[in-house]
C-alpha cells in the first residue's frame, strides 16, 4: 500500500467529535440506559426471592396498589403492551399469585386481583423497594431533589405530549 492511499483511507475515517448525533450524548439514549440499569437492580430483588419477572412485578405492585383491575388498565398504568400484560398475568394466575374474574358486563375482559399469597409477597417485597427507592435517591443532593422530581415529571408529559403528536401524524 502506497502513501498516498493511507493519507486517503484516514481521511474517509469520521472524526467522532464532528458526528451530529452522539449516543453517549443523547438524551433519549441516556434516559434509557439509566431505565435499564435501574430495574436491573431493582429486579434482583424480586427476580431472586420471587422468581418473578419485570411484567409480572408490575402486575403485582400496580394490583397491591389499586386492588381489582382490568389487564387493559394495568397496561395503561404500567405502560406495558398488551401481549406483555397477558403473558405475566397468566402466569401469575398459574402460580396462584393472581385471580382472574370474568366480567359480566363485557366477557372480553376480566377483573384481576391478588391471592393471598400474592398479596403477601407484595407486602413483603414493597419495605424492600421502597429501600432501594430511597438509596437510589441518596445520589441526588437533597438541594436538587425537589428540581429533579420537576425535571421527570416536565419530561414525563412531553414525552406523553411528543408521543400523541408522532402517533397522530402516522
Amino acid at each position: 500500500m502506497s502513501g498516498g492511499t493511507a493519507k486517503n483511507e484516514a481521511r474517509r475515517v469520521p472524526d467522532p467529535h464532528a458526528a451530529p448525533l452522539r449516543l453517549e450524548e443523547f438524551l433519549p439514549y441516556r434516559l434509557n440506559v439509566v431505565a435499564n440499569l435501574v430495574s436491573a437492580a431493582l429486579s434482583r430483588i424480586y427476580v431472586d426471592r420471587y422468581g418473578i419477572g419485570v411484567p409480572e412485578w408490575r402486575i403485582l405492585v400496580t394490583l397491591g396498589q389499586f386492588d381489582v383491575m382490568t389487564a387493559k388498565a394495568i397496561g395503561a398504568h404500567s405502560h406495558m403492551h398488551k401481549t406483555k400484560v397477558s403473558r405475566a398475568a397468566s402466569a401469575l394466575e398459574r402460580r396462584k399469585l393472581i385471580d382472574r374474574r370474568e366480567n359480566r358486563a363485557d366477557r372480553r375482559e376480566a377483573f384481576l386481583s391478588l391471592t393471598p399469597a400474592g398479596r403477601a409477597i407484595y407486602r413483603e417485597l414493597a419495605p424492600s423497594a421502597l429501600e432501594f427507592a430511597r438509596r437510589l435517591f441518596e445520589a441526588i443532593e437533597p438541594a436538587d431533589r425537589a428540581a429533579f422530581e420537576r425535571a421527570i415529571d416536565r419530561l414525563t408529559e412531553r414525552s406523553r405530549r411528543l408521543s400523541a403528536t408522532t402517533e397522530n401524524a402516522t
